[in-house]
């Protein structure tokens, strides 16, 4: 994402967010901190015999601010949905956002401001953050759904890995690839990944699958403050890739579509999950971007003609109209439901202390909520599900993505043994 579209939507923030967002205060009490409610339900930190109170840690002002402000807002309308329709158990769910701008020390002092006052975190951006709080979270029993997916948050019960990992997405982005854009044996492939725990889970994956299929992977390491990729595809070019596998951010998938293109390399490129923003396509990168690029990700696309995909963007598009309906709306707001039938089941288990909502979600072997791929919440060292979809770009569909090829597992993710807690 260029930088000028970058500050026009960091600057939209504070008239599209509420105060209490915009600000991260709430001004209400913290909630209970322990015993039992007079309903008869247990109750500990974050919540109230009237509220319960929900964490969300996310980026507002860096790297992913489109991304986080579409996270965000639709977590907010869920649970003014949920509201709407008499609370859980009956309490209404009040949701406290922390922006820390894709930055570890900012994350940390919010996650410290919450930290006493919410029963858990349905949203928390970026896989450093969370592993940096990774023995707070323990030792705090706080249940998280964070919005990343790299191997090193798995293996930890109060951290739930939606979807699926990383290296489970470049293992099928090969099986893609090798399938259905004509890649065989022998070919190399080229991988662009951010250093750190999101690139190198990536790499797992994508060198776990070229040693399967016979292919040499051509590697390039990058970091988040990389923003022009003309080294990187000249080193690609000279190597004679067939492919290139891209693991950063959008800002860095469009500087490597559109170096790529302009220097003659027409190859697919096939892009984890957190390497597009739909805004790109209001970009000079638009037109590279629309050339063989793909999305590899756990999750249907904002376009999906799933009917409770399509009720969402409906409902998105009325509470928050002019404003972008992307991937990241689905992926908040499915974040949202789980973090609500989790609490839905600690009230009907008449605990909602913190270890009875992380009790109450990994009971759930089956979670559909008609959005996409069933998840297994069961299993603390495995992400939800091995399954990914490879999504193109299409300027005309709600997105800018449509489903290329449905939700699959290939032979090799299936053999996979995802390295959990390491990257």
């Amino acid at each position: 994402m260029n930088r000028t579209a970058r500050l026009t939507a960091v600057a939209a923030l504070a008239v599209a967010l509420p105060l209490s967002m915009a600000s991260g205060c709430s001004g209400k009490a913290t909630g209970g901190s322990g015993g039992t409610g007079k309903d008869g339900v247990k109750t500990g930190p974050g919540v109230s015999d009237d509220t319960i109170r929900v964490g969300a840690a996310t980026d507002l002002t860096g790297v992913y601010a489109p991304l986080g402000k579409s996270l965000t807002q639709a977590q907010q309308m869920y649970f003014e949905q949920v509201n709407a329709q008499g609370g859980i158990c009956g309490r209404k769910v009040e949701l406290v956002v922390r922006d820390h701008g894709y930055d570890v020390q900012k994350a940390v002092a919010g996650y410290s401001e919450m930290q006493s006052s919410v029963i858990g975190l349905a949203q928390f951006v970026g896989s450093p953050m969370v592993t940096a709080l990774n023995q707070r979270i323990t030792s705090d029993k706080m249940f998280v759904i964070p919005n990343a997916w790299a191997t090193t948050l798995l293996g930890n019960k109060y951290i739930q890995v939606t979807g699926t990992t990383y290296d489970v997405d470049m293992i099928n982005a090969l099986d893609f690839l090798t399938k259905e854009k004509g890649i065989e044996k022998g070919d190399k492939i080229g991988h662009v990944y951010f250093e750190g725990d999101y690139g190198e889970s990536a790499l797992a994956g994508s060198k776990y699958a070229a040693g399967k299929l016979g292919l040499t992977l051509v590697e390039q390491k990058i970091k988040a403050t990389d923003n022009d990729m003309t080294a990187q595809v000249s080193a690609l070019k000279d190597a004679g890739v067939k492919a290139i596998l891209m693991s950063a951010g959008p800002k860095q998938s469009a500087s490597l579509a559109g170096v790529a293109r302009a220097k003659g390399i027409m190859v697919p490129i096939v892009a984890s999950n957190s390497g597009f923003s739909p805004q790109l396509l209001q970009t000079p990168a638009a037109p590279a971007l629309l050339k063989d690029f793909y999305l590899a990700s756990a999750g249907a696309p904002v376009s999906s003609d799933l009917p409770a995909i399509k009720k969402l963007a409906d409902d998105y598009a009325k509470k928050y109209p002019g404003q972008p309906r992307d991937s990241a709306v689905v992926n908040g707001y499915t974040g949202a439901v789980i973090f609500a039938d989790a609490l839905k089941k600690a009230c009907q288990a008449k605990d909602l202390t913190r270890e009875g909502l992380i009790t109450a979600h990994r009971s759930t072997t089956a979670h559909d909520g008609g959005y996409g791929t069933p998840m297994d919440f069961s299993k603390v060292d495995e992400p939800g599900t091995r399954k990914t979809y490879i999504l193109r770009t299409d300027a005309k569909a709600l997105g800018g993505l449509v489903v290329e090829r449905d939700a699959q597992e290939s032979e090799a993710a299936e053999t996979y043994k995802v390295p959990s807690g390491a990257a």
